[in-house]
């Protein structure tokens, strides 16, 4: 069986970067793919301390809610990484989460090869950018990374509110898509 974690970085339990990502693990879920949500508002991930330990203990030696989530990003074939736009970028708990997960991953080739995806959500501004920088972890982590028919990025002020982005909706459900098949090819 294959499988995709979908990690949503807002701190709101309800949010567009919730529906957005869920939008496409539903997707996954259509095309035979085994899905796990997980969200980062309920978990506690301190951010990088550069002490380098992890060039030994092939891990990281704070302990938080980390461990539990890399793992299941080792596990997987396919990860999504989704965040709303916070003054200009990627909401830290979020870049926490994959400035750690990226030094191990490094070190151990952890991610070489997996399917990789962004997700972003802005109000207004900051998407593109935000999207890039989720991108760099995939691609310092010698990652795959599949396309879409546009920018994986969505638009909402209220949380939900960016169901009515239809063109996001399109794009993250052609994301989905295309990672299943990229993943089965992977894989074959």
């Amino acid at each position: 069986m294959y499988k995709v974690v979908g990690i949503v970085g807002s701190p709101r339990p309800i949010s567009n970067t919730r529906y957005l990502v869920s939008e496409a693990l539903e997707t996954l879920k259509k095309e035979g793919i085994d899905v796990e949500l997980i969200t980062l508002g309920d978990k506690r991930i301190a951010p990088c301390e550069a002490c380098n330990a992890c060039a030994e203990l092939f891990n990281c030696r704070i302990e938080d809610d980390f461990q539990e989530i890399y793992e299941k990003m080792v596990a997987a074939d396919g990860i999504i990484v989704g965040s709303p736009v916070y003054f200009g970028s990627a909401a830290p708990q979020v870049m926490a989460l994959l400035d750690r997960a990226g030094y191990i991953g490094i070190k151990t080739r952890a991610f070489e090869r997996k399917v990789g995806a962004a997700i972003a959500v802005a109000r207004r501004a900051g998407a593109n950018f935000t999207f890039a920088q989720l991108n760099y972890f995939f691609f310092i982590n010698g990652m795959i990374v599949p396309g879409s028919t546009y920018w994986n990025v969505g638009y909402g002020l209220n949380p939900e509110s960016v169901r009515d982005d239809e063109e996001a909706i399109r794009t993250v459900q052609n994301l989905a898509k295309n990672m299943a098949w990229l993943i089965k090819k992977l894989k074959a």
